[in-house]
């Protein structure tokens, strides 16, 4: 009996190994994650008002999916690596859905933390399953590192962090907050569909073995991943009131973590690899340096434009605006020659270039600064965007690439929520120009700390063909 047109067998050897029909399911997956970080916002007001809850009630919507996150990321590397990528990738899509109805129909707001855990997990699925699926299609192919298509990945990430509060603003006000979790229904069946004719089925090999599922998956290790990631952020985002007992247990469960997967027979991480491969522990180091500086730049600059300098959200947005357009174009400029030391150079030079801008500014200083102290950030966005990415497609090992990207995607967020602290402890109680410069000062100490960890690591090749 032939098979249907929604499940055909999909090959390899296609004329353009990377073509429209392969790269555009993986692409939509891997946006899903980022938009719906960005895209909750606009709804927290609505949802604290139907609910009776407060804004720090309703902004736990937006932890929960970043602790999510965080530690599904690799978790979901490592079942692609048990599972195949794509059958993983698949389960993603059906949990998103799952999440989505359950968002969109919640009578209580605990459903909607559930919601938001799901869609967490859901769409975690899709960045390191893709990652590992473009590496297997490279090898087999024979065609190197696909520069271009890491660009892609890099891309979508940044417009869709952009494009996803606009288009929160549209749904919660054309059809209400529940429209911001009912939209992940048809995205996850698009992409679903996408996937299942233009992705190639796992090979029979990348089914799991006869070893306990435990230890397939190494269960003890993904739970103590899980207590070491959650107490390390809990601990990140309340700086501005240390709670110490908290870092004492990431320091207890991370040594716990490390000594398990030493000896486990299939670790979650492979700390010995890790080890052994000092380049890529630095990428993950430089990948959470500069995301602690974008989502500063993000958050912390647009804060103090709105409270001390009085500009309106929306004027806030155009000055903030060519932050993502020269994300945007140097990260198409970059992937398409392929080049990887130069590029986070030139990220550290323009993080050191920010924060001296950053010390100059005033709530009186003409706009045309706020519009280049923006460029800049999106210039060293954009250098690190596809270099970072690059390099660590290179250093990771081909069968570790699943979790070795997921971990990167953990170090993001890191940076993400150590930003939060970062703000809270410069501004104090309201945004002024005092605490614009502390993080003008921080900004070029996270520019230096970039550049050392490129200059003074001669590992890392020119290029992504090197």
């Amino acid at each position: 009996m032939p098979a249907t047109a929604l499940h055909r067998p999909v090959t390899d050897a296609e004329p353009q190994p990377f073509g429209r029909r392969f790269v555009s399911p993986l692409l939509l997956g891997s946006a899903l994650n980022p938009i719906n970080s960005s895209m909750i916002a606009t709804g927290l007001v609505g949802i604290g008002l139907d609910f009776h809850k407060g804004p720090g009630t309703t902004a736990s919507l937006i932890s929960v999916l970043y602790l999510c996150s965080a530690v599904a990321q690799p978790t979901m590397g490592k079942l692609a690596t048990v599972f195949g990528a794509r059958r993983v990738f698949v389960g993603g899509l059906l949990v998103l859905v799952l999440a989505g109805l359950i968002g969109a129909t919640a009578p209580a707001f605990g459903f909607l933390l559930l919601s938001r855990a799901l869609i967490g997990i859901g769409t975690s699925a899709a960045y390191p399953t893709a990652m590992a699926l473009v590496r297997r299609r490279a090898d087999r192919t024979g065609g190197g590192v696909p520069s271009r298509v890491l660009g892609n990945f890099s891309i979508a990430a940044q417009v869709t962090v952009v494009v996803g509060l606009p288009l929160g603003g549209v749904l919660a006000g054309s059809f209400g907050w529940r429209a911001l979790f009912l939209v992940n229904v048809p995205l996850a069946l698009l992409a679903l569909v996408l996937t299942l004719t233009g992705v190639p089925r796992d090979s029979p090999a990348e089914a799991p073995g006869r070893e306990p599922l435990a230890v397939l998956v190494d269960l003890p290790g993904v739970l103590l991943f899980a207590g070491t990631v959650t107490s390390l952020l809990l601990f990140l985002s309340r700086l501005t009131r240390p709670v110490w007992w908290q870092f004492g247990l990431f320091t207890l469960l991370a040594t716990a973590l490390a000594v398990w997967e030493r000896r486990a027979a299939r670790p979650l991480v492979d700390v010995r690899m890790l080890g052994r491969n000092l380049p890529l522990l630095r990428t993950y180091l430089r990948q959470t340096v500069v995301a602690l500086g974008t989502y500063t730049a993000l958050y912390g600059t647009s804060q103090w434009m709105e409270q001390a300098a009085h500009y309106s959200a929306s004027q806030v947005g155009l000055i903030m605006l060519p932050l993502s357009g020269s994300s945007i174009v140097l990260a198409r400029l970059v992937s398409n020659r392929g080049v990887i030391r130069g590029p986070l150079v030139l990220t550290g030079l323009c993080l050191l270039l920010t924060g001296a801008v950053l010390l100059r500014i005033t709530h009186g200083s003409p706009v045309l600064v706020l519009i280049g102290m923006s460029l800049l950030f999106g210039l060293a966005n954009g250098f690190s965007g596809f270099a970072n990415q690059a390099a660590l497609y290179v250093q990771a090992p081909a069968a570790e690439v699943a979790v070795a990207s997921g971990l990167y995607r953990t170090f993001a967020y890191v940076g993400a929520i150590f930003s939060a602290s970062l703000i809270g402890l410069a501004f104090g109680g309201r945004a002024g120009d005092a605490g614009l410069h502390t993080i003008g000062w921080v900004t070029i100490g996270i520019g230096l700390i970039s550049l050392l960890l490129t200059v003074l690591d001669r590992r890392i090749p020119a290029r992504a063909d090197d």
